[in-house]
């Protein structure tokens, strides 16, 4: 299993890229080191902006990202537990994460951020 740290500076190296390297596809890349399970169902490189990739989920009856991630894994209650995806308060509106253990990282525009635990508005288990 890849360590956290590693995949976060991994991540952070990359240029940003709607439908490449988003905060979504971070969050579906992680999920996916994480357990050996793809679930990002061939969304990868379908779309190359927001509005697209809001097109796309709108498409499957969602209403964004953070929908379609709480489709696919367990929704959690509490506290989330280092390795679980996080849905943010993020400035363009709600944004994919990671819980850190002791902030949120998520992808913008602006590159990888970390987030503290008052932004996080849902919690989804890996």
């Amino acid at each position: 299993m890849i360590d956290l740290h590693r995949y976060l500076a991994e991540a952070a190296a990359r240029p940003f890229a709607y439908g490449q390297h988003d905060c979504a596809t971070f969050a579906a890349r992680w999920v996916e080191l994480r357990t050996g399970h793809d679930v990002s169902d061939g969304l990868i490189g379908r779309y190359t902006t927001l509005r697209g990739g809001l097109r796309i989920m709108k498409r499957r009856g969602l209403t964004d990202h953070v929908a379609f991630f709480a489709a696919v894994l367990p929704v959690r209650t509490g506290l989330p537990r280092t390795g679980d995806l996080v849905a943010v308060d993020g400035s363009d509106g709600p944004a994919m994460g990671i819980w850190g253990g002791e902030a949120a990282h998520h992808l913008s525009e602006a590159g990888l951020a970390a987030l503290p635990l008052s932004r996080v508005t849902h919690i989804i288990e890996v």
